[in-house]
Order: C-alpha cells, then sequence, then structure tokens
C-alpha cells in the first residue's frame, strides 16, 4: 500500500510514536499515537483539499448531504424552535454515517484502493454496531447540552425562547453579559467534551474495524499528546464551519467536504495507521 505524506511509515514515526506507553498501546501490535507540530492543521486541511479535487463530484455529494441538514435544523429553529432538539438528535445519529463516505474516500486514495461509490456510501456497513454507539455517545451529550442550554435561558429570561434572530440579537447585546458568559461556557464545555472524543475516532473505526470505547480512548489520548495542535484545528474547524453557515450554507456544500477529508489526515498523522488487523479491502 501506498501512503499520503501526512502518513509517515513506521520507521519514520518511530521517533514520534508511543513504542511502549502501557497508557496507549495494549500489545505490540497496538496502533501508536505520534506527536506533531503545532501548524499540522494546515497540512491536514492542504491534503484534504487534494483528495476533494480528486474525488470531486464524490465530495461535494456529500457537501449538499450537509448543507441540507444545516439548512434544515436553522428553519426548524427558525419556524418552530421546540422541535430542534429532536431534529438534530437525529442527524448527529445520521451524521457519522455520512461523514464516514468522506474519510473512506480519503482512505482509499492514501491506500490506492479505489471503490465504486455505491460501495464507499455502504462503507459504515463494515462496523456500522461501534460507529452507531459512538452516534449515540454524541446524541446524549447533545441532549445533555440541550437540558443544560434551557436551564441558562431559565436563569437569565421569563419570556419564551427566541427566534433565531431574537436568539442572535441578544447573544451579541452588551446588556446580557452574564447570559453571554454563561451560554458560552457552557457550550464550550460541551463542545470541547464532543471534540475530545471525536478528533479520530470514526476514522480510526473505519481504519481498524475497532470498538467505540478504543476509539474514544485513542482520540482523547491523541488529543492529550498533541493539545497545540489540536486546539489549533478546533479553531479551525469553526471558523470554517462558521464561514459555510454565514453564506446561507452554500459554503458547507464546499466546506464540510474539506473538513471530513482532512479529518482522515489528521487521524492518519496522529495515529499510526498502518494496518494491523481484519480490515475488507
Amino acid at each position: 500500500m501506498s501512503h499520503t505524506e501526512s502518513t509517515p511509515t513506521p520507521a519514520q514515526g518511530d521517533s514520534h510514536a508511543l513504542n511502549s506507553d502501557p497508557n496507549v498501546a495494549a500489545s505490540e501490535n497496538a496502533p501508536r499515537i505520534r506527536e506533531v507540530g503545532f501548524l499540522a492543521p494546515f497540512r491536514w486541511l492542504k491534503l484534504g483539499l487534494r483528495d476533494m479535487r480528486a474525488r470531486a463530484g464524490e465530495s461535494i455529494f456529500f457537501g449538499f448531504c450537509f448543507a441540507a441538514m444545516g439548512m434544515a435544523i436553522t428553519l426548524v429553529f427558525e419556524h418552530a424552535y421546540q422541535y430542534t432538539s429532536a431534529m438534530s438528535s437525529g442527524f448527529l445519529l445520521m451524521g457519522p454515517f455520512l461523514a464516514i463516505g468522506l474519510y473512506e474516500i480519503s482512505r482509499q486514495q492514501a491506500y490506492n484502493t479505489p471503490r465504486p461509490f455505491s460501495e464507499t456510501l455502504t462503507i459504515w456497513r463494515h462496523n456500522a454496531g461501534n460507529i452507531g454507539v459512538f452516534s449515540l455517545v454524541l446524541t446524549v451529550i447533545f441532549l445533555l447540552w440541550a437540558r443544560a442550554s434551557l436551564i441558562v435561558f431559565a436563569l437569565f429570561f421569563t419570556d419564551e425562547m427566541p427566534n433565531l434572530t431574537g436568539f442572535l440579537q441578544q447573544v451579541t447585546s452588551t446588556e446580557n453579559l452574564e447570559f453571554i458568559a454563561g451560554y458560552c461556557s457552557v457550550g464550550l464545555l460541551f463542545a470541547a467534551l464532543v471534540f475530545a472524543v471525536s478528533i479520530v475516532s470514526i476514522p480510526f473505526m473505519l481504519d481498524k474495524n475497532r470498538d467505540a470505547i478504543t476509539a474514544m480512548f485513542y482520540s482523547i489520548a491523541a488529543l492529550a499528546r498533541n493539545p497545540a495542535p489540536c486546539a489549533l484545528w478546533a479553531v479551525l474547524i469553526v471558523i470554517l464551519t462558521l464561514l459555510g453557515f454565514a453564506s446561507f450554507h452554500v459554503g458547507l456544500i464546499f466546506v464540510m467536504p474539506l473538513i471530513g477529508h482532512a479529518t482522515w489526515h489528521a487521524y492518519a498523522d496522529l495515529i499510526d495507521h498502518t494496518p494491523v488487523g481484519p480490515r475488507p479491502e
């Protein structure tokens, strides 16, 4: 198999790998966590853009799907906000199964093992149970965040929850600094938790056919090993996503595939992804 420039071979990665750390490697064949440079996320985006260009039609298809999801959530929040949590939970269950198609495209590019697009769309079936467990974990975190968010609103507002326009006006008003601080603190806490367990989890499950708990453990360990690069990666994801939403969701068509492909390269850089277990080719 051939590897992309983002993926050192085992010999090249040994200086950065945790070869014998009992907290990371349970056996000689356990994947190793690498240490990367602070600016590595920009390389991930560059390689993700390369994959996107190489498989433009397939990537844009997934981009349209994510844009439609974002638009649906926004419309529901604007006109029937009481259903936002339910719809968002459904998308959190569906999202990982959709994003895995982008990871698989980059995986195919990395290993030079192209598949028909019909197989790429259903590649999640190779580890559907564990990906489903991971999706449920994200959904539980989201529901907890939604409940905490309502509590913050109840503490500061006695009227009904504002629509999207009213919400944006309130969170940007200097008259509500305490509300802004409380709401942002709660949101940041849950966002950090989601980010910590998901940096490399699904690419890990896709590539190594491992369980969700192990994948989340490696994701947290990769963050602990590389806090600065991962923090930069989080900031870049937020900026790109906000740009996508700011363009009336049109930008999501291009931004989400880019982030998806780049996430594979983040995994490939942070984790030694030389195949060590059974994985259908």
